[in-house]
């Protein structure tokens, strides 16, 4: 692993901060480490950084509002949450500001190492399919700018909206397994994760809405089929 592979740790428990910041650079992290939320999105926006790591019970603020202003500020670093609750409303809420993954406390630390390594490995991964232009209906789809246009319309897509429009669009017509698009996206198809991804079908219905040649279907237990009937 580059040792330069900067992680942005926020976690206000003392020991438990520096138990986790250690064992990140022993692994060959670099890690910098903010025990209070009202310092974090400052110190964020005075480095450079590959990926978030945020307790969601923080002092001052939350794990929460802090990822969604990250978000505006780097809309393609990926995000952790930790939290010691195991409410499904707490987790889906994590899903919503985008988070890639969400791991609950207590938690072995090589769990969280393995994640952090896969959420790597997907970011380097080489696309199986480098088609960038997409037309949807009505509707111009670029997925590496990431954005749909109608109309003189643009809509910007998050990262993962685009990744999975995409997916769709390459599989249109036809039937894109649930499992498949869990894997490729998240590397992960637990209940949570395909719980993350029908946010993110809602949002992209709600972005083709205006087309009403176009639907994403939910083939139940099977996964969704992006349908666009000829006018």
């Amino acid at each position: 692993m580059n040792p330069q592979y900067h992680i942005f740790l926020v976690e206000d428990d003392l020991s438990f901060g520096a138990v986790l910041k250690s064992y990140l650079e022993i692994n060959d992290f670099q890690v910098t480490w903010v025990d209070d939320g009202k310092f974090a999105l400052d110190k964020f926006r005075s480095g450079e950084y590959h990926i978030c790591i945020l307790d969601v019970m923080l002092p001052n603020t939350d794990g929460f509002s802090i990822g969604t202003q990250i978000r505006k500020i780097n809309k393609d670093i990926p995000l952790v949450f930790l939290t010691a609750k195991t409410l499904k409303e707490d987790i889906l809420k994590g899903y919503n500001v985008g988070a890639d993954d969400y791991i609950t406390k207590p938690f072995d630390t090589e769990v969280l190492l393995c994640k952090i390594r896969a959420i790597i490995k997907r970011q380097s991964a080489t696309p199986e399919n480098n088609d960038v232009i997409f037309e949807i209906g009505s509707y111009h789809f670029n997925s590496k700018l990431r954005h749909i246009v109608r109309n003189d319309i643009k809509q910007k897509l998050s990262p993962k909206e685009s990744d999975l429009l995409k997916l769709l669009c390459q599989n249109k017509n036809e039937l894109l397994p649930r499992e498949n698009a869990l894997q490729k996206i998240w590397g992960d198809d637990g209940y949570f994760t395909a719980r993350s991804m029908d946010v993110f079908i809602t949002r992209l219905r709600k972005y083709l809405a205006d087309d009403p040649s176009i639907e994403i279907k939910n083939i139940h237990g099977s996964g969704f089929l992006l349908e666009v009937r000829e006018s």
